[in-house]
């Protein structure tokens, strides 16, 4: 069983593990001693912050099996970027050159650099360890920050959105970058990501081009990838469009990978999450869900197959269950069906 709790300092080994499986283009964990340490102890003091509004915080979380202490991935929320560290972005917009007097009509696609997504919610930071993938263990952790976000909605901006990989070869250079980096940067697209993971910006603001980019001067190759994604990152684009998640035009400014976004009410996960209180006992139910327990500085959860009395309102859980949500009868629980 896999169970989702919050990053603790002796994770520092795991999530640098996690850091050299993700292989390039995986800016928010950077192979970095300083970075990951700095990341960790992070998310140890906002989960001790209790905030009840959306700030600086960043909740990152692991999934540890429960038979073996091995850490199998990691996920995060990031509670609203930009607030300490500027957050830039691309915005794919239309521009109409017309002429009445030479009869020409010409509707062309540009580049608007920007910081729209400022103080909003980033879910981020997903990995799921190879030999880890299979059965639920992917939707876990990624729909487990829904039920976090459902169940303390006060800690969390109302629009959340994801930055989704874009497209880079095995040694981690992106076509878009290469066109950017031969008129404006002069430096290797793995060194871009790296500084900008390790919150080394400033180059950014001074070297990004401040005017719009018209896409048609752009190579070949760096307009086939606006907005495109990699190819291990297209299941977690998948799922996150079936939870409502779409497109409005924004890109990242290094690889062009898409941003998606979702009001947070109306992400279906937590649409359809509803509460309800333990009773540990046995049942028969073959119905699996994603669990988690009521405890923002404790937070647990997990998937299994689970009774649900909707008339006494009851979850029905195993022991296992509830030891591994640290619940007892009578403690409300979070669920959502799968």
């Amino acid at each position: 069983m896999l169970v989702i709790r919050p990053i603790k300092k002796t994770d520092f080994d795991a999530l640098m593990l996690c850091a050299v499986e993700s292989g390039h283009g995986f800016t928010s964990l950077p192979v970095n001693d300083e970075l990951i340490q700095g990341r960790i102890d992070h998310s140890v003091d906002s989960f001790g912050r209790d905030a009840q509004a959306p700030g600086t915080e960043g909740y990152l979380m692991v999934a540890e099996d429960t038979e073996t202490g091995e850490i199998a991935g990691t996920t995060g929320i990031e509670a609203a970027i930009g607030m300490d560290n500027p957050f830039y972005s691309y915005h794919i917009s239309k521009v109409v050159h017309h002429s009445r007097r030479l009869n020409v009509h010409n509707v062309v696609e540009v580049l608007t650099f920007g910081n729209n997504y400022t103080g909003a919610t980033e879910i981020c930071t997903l990995f799921l360890r190879p030999e880890f993938r299979g059965g639920l263990n992917g939707k876990l952790l990624s729909k487990c920050r829904f039920l976090m976000l459902a169940q303390f909605p006060e800690k969390f901006s109302d629009v959340i959105f994801a930055e989704m990989r874009g497209v880079s070869d095995e040694d981690g250079n992106s076509p878009f970058w290469k066109w950017l980096k031969e008129h404006f940067f002069s430096i290797d697209f793995t060194l871009a990501d790296y500084l900008t993971g390790i919150g080394q910006k400033g180059f950014i603001a001074d070297l990004m081009p401040k005017l719009p980019i018209y896409v048609n001067l752009l190579s070949d190759e760096a307009r086939a990838v606006i907005g495109q994604v990699h190819e291990k990152t297209r299941p977690a684009l998948r799922l996150l469009e079936k939870e409502g998640f779409t497109r409005r035009g924004y890109v990242d400014i290094f690889d062009a990978g898409p941003t998606v976004e979702c009001l947070r009410q109306n992400i279906d996960s937590i649409r359809r999450s509803f509460t309800a209180r333990v009773k540990i006992a046995e049942h028969s139910s073959a119905q699996d869900y994603l669990i988690c327990n009521s405890d923002f500085q404790n937070f647990r959860a997990t998937s299994a197959k689970i009774g649900v009395d909707e008339e006494r309102n009851e979850a029905l859980i195993s022991q296992e269950v509830a030891d591994a949500l640290s619940v007892k009868n009578g403690d409300n629980v979070r669920l959502v069906s799968v």
